[in-house]
């Protein structure tokens, strides 16, 4: 398994074309659990994962306890490389902890039988961008952080906090380390990933808010450049801290760069992403980038990076036409539309995986996978075995 998804990210052609897994909330409901227990208690969490890793034999599968993106903490923490590691995902304990606006949690927020939802919001004022472009890390953790988290309204309150935050990191990297070993054991490789950020999509998802920072960049378009410039530097140095334990691959989701035209990605987006990954890139560490919603109007933008630099990994652009684009360049990652998987047949499944792989197959430097890592409770585990056994007949 792994020997074929390191052929692949390496573009060239393995013995089999590998098969990236999917997850979610399909994990808990073939164990007979709620989501509230999926994400609060680690060892029913552990039971249903391993549970799905021995019936669905994926060969790098999507199995994890869940978490939300919390990388504007790790912005915070940039300076501390363990605690910037370790705010990567926020877990529901976490949450609770820190008693955050950020998100909603099942048995929380929302219903028990919930998906764990990313709200985000609007945080920062227009006229603050100064502030952020000063000092970035300080006005995060001095001005962002007391806003958006409950419970470090007061400096002996924060202190509590910090302190029960910390235990709950402790508990959700030993779940992590369980489910590791149980991975182990059922033969299944270990390629960890650390992560990054594309500037832009702190200021929209933690800072500003989507709707307010793509009128930001018509208003405010000098004081937007210049900030996303400005989070450079402790993007990197956080995402430098999982280098310092041996993990040499970044993930990258993307966010806004379905919101923007060809003209402002190229002005607004794309000049600092591509400063993060070449910086990484010259540290040794390559990307995973996570190209959310239609790429295509700016494919043409990944063949500005060297070739071998990391992995392209769609969600609704077409892997046919990005393969074309980026064969011999790039491995690219997707494929498999999750409501193929969702309402389709086993048939169906296996006559769109021929299909597919006739078209993707040839050359290598192709990884599999469900175009969205996760699958509501409801999905078909039939139509998931069929998914399975014919990448193994066709791939």
């Amino acid at each position: 398994r792994l020997a074929r998804i390191q052929a692949a990210m390496n573009l060239e052609e393995p013995d089999r074309v590998p098969l990236k897994g999917i997850g979610g909330d399909i994990i808990p409901a073939y164990s007979g659990i709620n989501q509230h227990e999926f994400c609060y208690d680690y060892d029913k969490a552990i039971k249903a994962i391993e549970k799905y890793l021995k019936d669905f034999p994926f060969d790098w599968p999507s199995a994890s306890i869940p978490g939300l993106d919390g990388r504007v903490f790790s912005v915070a923490f940039s300076e501390f490389e363990d605690i910037a590691r370790s705010t990567t995902f926020i877990s529901g304990p976490m949450h609770d902890v820190l008693g955050d606006k950020y998100y909603r949690f099942p048995g929380r927020e929302i219903d028990e039988n919930s998906s764990p939802q990313f709200i985000g919001g609007t945080f920062m004022e227009p006229d603050e961008y100064d502030k952020l472009i000063e000092d970035p890390v300080k006005f995060v953790t001095e001005t962002i952080l007391p806003r958006t988290c409950n419970n470090i309204s007061t400096p002996r309150q924060a202190m509590a906090t910090w302190v029960r935050l910390g235990r709950e990191f402790d508990r959700f990297s030993a779940a992590g380390r369980q489910i590791g070993k149980i991975s182990a054991d059922l033969g299944y490789p270990s390629i960890p990933m650390g992560g990054a950020y594309a500037p832009l999509d702190i200021i929209g998802d933690f800072l500003r808010g989507i709707n307010n920072v793509v009128l930001d960049i018509r208003r405010y378009p000098d004081k937007v450049k210049k900030a996303t410039e400005a989070l450079v530097e402790p993007i990197v140095q956080y995402a430098l801290a999982y280098k310092k334990v041996g993990i040499n691959l970044a993930m990258i989701p993307l966010h806004l760069n379905e919101y923007l035209s060809p003209k402002l990605y190229n002005e607004f987006y794309w000049p600092t992403l591509k400063e993060v990954i070449l910086r990484l890139l010259d540290e040794g560490v390559k990307s995973w980038v996570f190209f959310e919603g239609h790429h295509e109007p700016h494919l043409e933008t990944i063949l500005e990076l060297p070739k071998g630099w990391g992995v392209a990994y769609f969600e609704k652009t077409d892997l046919v036409k990005a393969k074309q684009v980026l064969k011999g360049h790039t491995c690219v990652v997707g494929g498999i539309p999750v409501s193929i998987i969702i309402g389709s047949t086993p048939e169906k499944i296996e006559e769109y995986m021929k299909n597919l792989l006739e078209q993707v197959k040839p050359g290598g430097g192709v990884i599999l996978s469900p175009t969205i890592g996760t699958a509501p409770r409801e999905t078909p585990v039939e139509n998931i075995t069929a998914l399975i056994e014919a990448v193994e007949k066709y791939g």
